[in-house]
């Protein structure tokens, strides 16, 4: 285990890379067990939740190998040797439940014990089940999650809600079922649209990528293929997210604009420009920090939504910048139960929050932000944690970074290239 000793009041400087989308790299790699032929992926983030989902594939019977490139891997699933994944793994990663669908579609059956993840509320499985059993999957829950099928068939199927695992499920089960399918009310959040786009290299014929309604023809085999993961753009909303809070000057490679058009909206509600050149921003350290009120003077609203809306990863990030930006602002995170829970430690540090309710925060800033002690609940909290650290007078210690480490990669070094006083601790037991 270990912790972040974080000395404040440094503004960042420098220039850094986006890595590849943790949220598209895990459905990918999880989309590999679809052929027995080896399939090469690029880009891939070193972080922790992909090491499990690698341990996950090595426990299945798949061969894992690096590539040459940076963040190449080569897997080859020539053979499934086993359909259950134990509570020891699954229970490490969210992402676990991504096995369903392509472990339904290749031998027929999965033992699966409940993911874990992020602690932000209440996290419902059962749309990936309801979607599952359209395509002829027989479900059994009982501590455990069973589905078998001796053969998946297409269907037309309406999402109670627009999941995005749930979605991954849905489409690679049905890329080899037999017949067509129709998935309405789809996810088609940029890490969907990269699924697709490796599913298609690999055979299948899926349609409306991009949309809510994704449109599938099954085929009878998938073959290898190489694709490269596109850039986290949650990563980038990070990153101009805290070079603006700490006043600094940063440039982020490898981030196409055509990620960033509601992410840019809602920066800009708080004062916040950045340039793009091709798939470099750069965001200058004159930045005018003033909330920009909606028309007739009304406080504004920064709410996230299901794509192409305002990512729910980036709720917690914008919050602390809030805090930083003169003005007073409404942050409305609608979609789980419990990110918001981590504001008392914000307003413990200084923050001039009002917790409305579970859902909703009312921030003036900007605020003056003393060193804390806190500890991260999720990847994005952590991350938001960072970023108030870094604004704060005097030193803050970050505890359960694993939480942070899960979705970006090295994260201690990259910023310490920043200008960043940031040190990596080991935490004895």
């Amino acid at each position: 285990m270990y912790k972040y000793l974080i000395q404040g009041g440094t503004p960042v400087s420098g220039r850094i890379r986006a890595s590849g989308n943790k949220n598209a790299a895990l459905p990918c790699l999880a989309a590999t067990l679809l052929t027995d032929e080896p399939v090469t992926l690029r880009n891939i983030p070193d972080i922790e939740d992909v090491q499990v989902v690698i341990d996950i594939l090595t426990h299945l019977g798949a061969t894992v190998k690096r590539g040459r490139g940076e963040g190449e891997y080569v897997i080859s699933a020539t053979d499934i040797r086993t359909t259950e994944i134990p509570d020891s793994l699954a229970s490490r990663i969210r992402a676990s439940i991504l096995f369903a669908g392509p472990l339904l579609a290749r031998a027929g059956k999965v033992e699966l014990s409940p993911p874990g993840g992020d602690i932000i509320g209440r996290r419902r499985l059962d749309t990936h089940f309801l979607a599952l059993s359209a395509l002829g999957a027989d479900v059994r829950v009982d501590g455990m999650f069973s589905l078998e099928a001796a053969r998946l068939s297409g269907a037309e199927i309406f999402l109670d809600e627009a999941s995005v695992t749930a979605t991954e499920n849905a489409v690679m089960a049905a890329v080899t079922a037999d017949g067509d399918t129709v998935i309405e009310n789809a996810a088609s959040e940029p890490h969907i649209q990269d699924l697709c786009h490796l599913l298609n290299s690999m055979g299948a014929r899926i349609s409306g990528v991009g949309s809510n309604i994704l449109r599938i023809s099954g085929v009878g085999k998938l073959h290898g293929a190489e694709f490269r993961i596109g850039s986290d753009y949650m990563e980038i909303g990070s990153f101009i997210g805290l070079a603006a809070a700490t006043r600094g000057e940063l440039t982020i490679d490898d981030a196409p604009a055509r990620h960033m058009r509601m992410i840019r909206i809602a920066f800009h509600k708080l004062g916040i420009r950045w340039e793009q050149d091709g798939d470099t921003i750069h965001v200058p350290s004159s930045q005018h920090l003033t909330v920009v009120s909606d028309m007739g003077g009304v406080i504004p609203k920064i709410d996230d939504a299901p794509w192409p809306g305002f990512p729910p990863d980036l709720t917690s990030i914008i919050l602390v910048v809030s805090t930083q930006v003169n003005g007073t602002v409404l942050i409305y995170e609608k979609m789980f139960e419990s990110r918001m829970f981590f504001v008392d430690k914000l307003i413990g540090m200084g923050a001039r929050i009002v917790l409305c309710d579970p859902h909703r925060a009312v921030v003036s800033g900007p605020s003056r932000l003393s060193g804390s002690v806190l500890t991260s609940p999720d990847v994005r909290a952590g991350m938001a944690m960072v970023i108030a650290a870094l604004c704060a007078e005097g030193q803050s210690i970050i505890h359960n970074v694993y939480q942070i480490e899960r979705g970006y990669e090295n994260l201690a070094a990259r910023l310490r290239t920043l200008g960043i006083d940031i040190t990596r601790v080991t935490v004895e037991p």
